[in-house]
């Protein structure tokens, strides 16, 4: 049965950007598409499938409190997504690989309210660096 108390809760989750803890981020999602070709092979009535090229997307958000986003450009730049809860089998970091935005928000504000900013982007790879492995 699974224990409760080892299942991650992403508060404990973190963003670092080229090395740097991004502490106003609060949401990083990233995943890997691969495109597969579809075949069609002689004395088969299946169609087979073979592995393509991949693409790798993705987007983090948080509080604007710099103005690094606008600095960087479209400059490529590495992010390491940690998880980390202290009741969970361990930690988690994944490596994304040549990141580049998308688009860079320049403004987007409203008066009495936080200001939020949302990067969504592309990556060219990814590394595994600590995996969490159940006991």
């Amino acid at each position: 049965m699974l224990d409760a108390s080892r299942v991650i809760l992403g508060t404990y989750g973190q963003a670092y950007i080229d090395g740097v803890w991004q502490t106003h981020i609060n949401k990083l999602e990233a995943s890997v598409e691969l495109e597969k070709r579809e075949l069609n092979l002689v004395g088969s009535d299946w169609k087979v499938h073979k592995n393509g090229i991949k693409k790798g997307t993705g987007t983090m958000s948080g509080y604007k409190v710099t103005s690094d986003m606008i600095q960087r450009g479209f400059t490529k730049f590495d992010i390491i997504s940690k998880l980390d809860d202290p009741e969970s089998f361990g930690h988690e970091r994944v490596r994304l690989i040549n990141c580049m935005p998308d688009k860079i928000q320049l403004a987007n504000w409203t008066a009495g309210e936080e200001v939020q900013e949302e990067t969504t982007f592309t990556f060219e790879g990814y590394e595994l660096v600590d995996p969490i492995v159940g006991n």
